[in-house]
């Protein structure tokens, strides 16, 4: 019911999820998108849901406003990569803003071979 209308965001949703690693991202949605993929059924817009590894947590209590976002980001390879390698919060309140939150653990800086003059200062005469 509301995939296609996930998918027209998609775009947007995906360049977010990659900027969440930096913060919490906030998307402003059409309330009319919503409310004309509903069919005029009466539909709770919110939503809080924690995607784990691209699994989300208490799937029986997602709403299927929810499931359809998971849904779309699954069927695109950038997304479903990106969400099964991050724990990621999905938060859709009453302004129909879709908030991402990235509560990924941070990874290690890779340890990278000193500069020369380290080098130098560590291993001793170079010559």
């Amino acid at each position: 019911m509301f995939f296609p209308t996930w998918n027209k965001y998609l775009p947007v949703i995906k360049i977010l999820l990659k900027r969440s690693e930096n913060g919490e991202q906030k998307l402003d949605m059409n309330k009319s998108d919503f409310q004309r993929a509903a069919g005029g059924k009466k539909v709770k817009f919110t939503f809080s849901v924690t995607l784990v590894n691209g699994r989300p947590q208490n799937a029986d209590d997602c709403p299927p406003l929810a499931k359809d976002l998971f849904t779309a980001l699954q069927g695109n390879d950038v997304t479903n990569k990106f969400i099964r390698a991050n724990n990621i919060v999905f938060t859709m309140n009453n302004d129909f803003q879709l908030l991402i939150r990235n509560n990924s653990p941070a990874q290690p800086e890779s340890e990278e071979d000193p500069p020369a003059n380290e080098r130098v200062l560590a291993g001793g005469d170079t010559s």
